[in-house]
């Protein structure tokens, strides 16, 4: 780990083709309303400031500096409204900052919600294909794919009928067994791939360290210190907005614990 302009910086081997380099960048959001003066700011856990009379700029992010190679493993850590989320979706590319700069070179997998890029009204199987090809894979990777993950979901007759007759954890069972099939450069996961149930979280756990150790990239936002233990090897503590400090996973967990932070 390193320091530049005094900020905590992660730095992994050396890697041409895929990296991730975000160099004090903002993420600001314009509210436009002539009501903005209501704006409960409190509420907002964000700094805000009024770029004109009937503007209000919500800071979502301010002042990052991250730098990511091949072979990190890094655990997002912060309370709800952090800014975890919104620095994901800064490490894929999917937000701009509005000031400062963020390179991202590399195949991106986003799993930001397990159930984006599915359709209720196909079965599951036409609903595996749709998925991978949302998560940057080809129709080809695929097929040659679908009777693996059938396998590991064992939903049976149920692949062939309409997702809406899924239940909530069926639905989970088929987006595990998709997001768990791919070879990402980058993986960027959020803290959703958490919220599945004990007893197929157990099965689903050697599969998704398997997905890991063919990623190039992990960051993995979750409130499970159990999983980011096991899948990462170090942290970023986001609050406010703000990197609060990075560096080996146990050393953050245990800052981020002291505040009442962690919930496992």
């Amino acid at each position: 780990m390193a320091i530049v302009d005094g900020v905590p910086v992660i730095r992994g081997g050396a890697d041409a083709t895929t990296f991730i380099s975000i160099h004090r960048a903002w993420v600001e959001f314009p509210i436009f309303t002539a009501g903005s003066r209501s704006v409960k700011r409190a509420s907002l856990g964000r700094a805000m400031h009024r770029a004109s009379r009937n503007v209000v700029v919500v800071e979502a992010l301010r002042d990052i500096t991250m730098s990511l190679n091949m072979g990190d493993r890094v655990a997002l850590v912060g309370h709800n409204g952090a800014g975890k989320s919104t620095l994901l979706r800064l490490l894929s590319g999917i937000y701009e900052p509005t000031r400062g700069s963020a390179t991202v070179r590399g195949r991106v997998a986003p799993v930001f919600d397990l159930g984006i890029g599915m359709d209720p009204e196909i079965s599951g199987f036409e609903n595996i294909i749709i998925r991978g090809l949302f998560l940057g894979q080809t129709r080809k990777q695929m097929m040659a794919k679908v009777d693996d993950i059938a396998d590991f979901t064992e939903l049976g007759e149920h692949l062939s009928m309409p997702l809406r007759t899924y239940s909530t954890g069926m639905r989970v069972r088929l987006a595990v067994g998709v997001v768990t099939s791919i070879d990402p450069e980058i993986l960027l996961l959020d803290e959703g791939i958490g919220a599945i149930d004990a007893e197929f979280l157990k099965k689903a756990r050697t599969r998704l360290q398997a997905l890991v150790q063919r990623s190039g990239i992990l960051v993995f936002a979750s409130h499970s210190t159990d999983l980011l233990t096991q899948l990462c090897t170090t942290a970023v503590w986001v609050d406010h907005g703000t990197i609060t400090m990075a560096g080996r996973i146990e050393d953050v967990l245990q800052a981020y614990a002291g505040t009442g932070g962690s919930d496992g």
